[in-house]
């Protein structure tokens, strides 16, 4: 649902503007609030509200008997904000999410199918760079035929 990459900066008054195509996206399904949370390799996860509810499940059937499984859905639950763009885009993202993120100003949004992640524009650069050249490897280690 959710493709491509976009840079952002961060306004004056704190908020950031969802690219216009997945605005345009947005209104084609319906869509009107997100989940953001801390994410993986320090960027954060955004969802719309109906794959949040997917992911919601999927973590709620993880043991919580297990370390692991309490730690993670402890920080990934305890991170997330619902947001409600306005009708230009914009959103507010806690500072506790932009201080995880490292996010200051600069930003890319990029879109993953069923996820938004919004990156330190700085760090997106640097993990695009190190990740390139090893993109046809990745592939054929984890797509099977």
């Amino acid at each position: 649902m959710f493709y491509g990459e976009y840079s952002h900066t961060i306004d004056r008054k704190g908020r950031l503007i969802l690219p216009a195509r997945f605005r345009e996206i947005c209104k084609e399904n319906g869509i009107e609030k997100f989940f953001v949370t801390r994410g993986l390799d320090k960027c954060l996860f955004m969802f719309n509200e109906e794959e949040w509810r997917v992911q919601e499940q999927k973590f709620k059937t993880m043991s919580f008997t297990k370390q692991e499984s309490r730690s993670f859905n402890r920080l990934f639950f305890s991170g997330a904000v619902d947001v409600v763009p306005d009708r230009q885009g914009r959103f507010i993202i806690p500072q506790y999410l932009k201080d995880y993120a490292d996010i200051k100003r600069d930003t890319v949004i990029i879109g993953i199918s069923n996820r938004i992640e919004i990156w330190n524009g700085h760090a997106w650069q640097e993990f695009y760079s190190r990740s390139k050249d090893t993109f046809e490897q990745i592939a054929e280690n984890i797509i099977t035929p």
